[in-house]
């Protein structure tokens, strides 16, 4: 019985905790551990996250009291990391052009600030360019309908330029046995 108190007892604090404490609130976005959706009840016992294939999450409020909790629905910008590779066949002044490319293709975009755009590596199969940008909204919605515009606006920009993209690929070369 002291056991059963204990734990009913634990669940109280632990959703007062919640409540008080306010790491997310009902409609937030969260991610904890590898599961994520939007919160739609905070219980005394447990919290229901509805994930975006559509089940219920039940998540104890003791677990969650003890989790790392991303709330994304308190984000004010989203920085954002993207990594383009162009062939190895690029002449070297489009290579050098790019950056400015991509610099004049945020310029058209008022919801994205561009933080630099830079060739950074030879990779395996390209040549790869590092864009960092941050776009003025938590809302993934927004955040994913502003990527495929961009994405769209380099695209068009690269074929106007005769630039192509990289995908991954390999040269095998034979070698020819020696005639005897």
């Amino acid at each position: 019985v002291a056991l059963a108190v204990q734990n009913i007892l634990g669940d109280i604090l632990c959703s007062v905790s919640i409540m008080l404490d306010k790491p997310f609130e009902v409609g937030d976005f969260i991610v904890v551990d590898d599961k994520l959706g939007n919160v739609e009840k905070i219980g005394i016992k447990t919290t229901r996250v509805r994930s975006l294939q559509g089940e219920e999450i039940v998540f104890p409020n003791t677990d969650l009291v003890g989790s790392r909790i991303q709330n994304f629905k308190r984000m004010k910008e989203r920085r954002i990391v993207s990594v383009l590779g162009v062939t190895y066949e690029t002449p070297a002044d489009k290579v050098e052009a790019i950056p400015g490319m991509i610099t004049e293709v945020f310029g058209a975009l008022d919801e994205a600030r561009l933080d630099r755009a830079h060739f950074k590596s030879f990779g395996p199969s390209s040549l790869d360019y590092e864009i960092v940008y941050y776009v003025a909204s938590g809302d993934y919605n927004l955040y994913m309908d502003l990527q495929q515009r961009l994405n769209l606006a380099l695209l068009r920009r690269f074929q106007s330029e005769g630039i192509e993209f990289a995908y991954p690929t390999q040269t095998i070369h034979l070698a020819q046995a020696a005639a005897s």
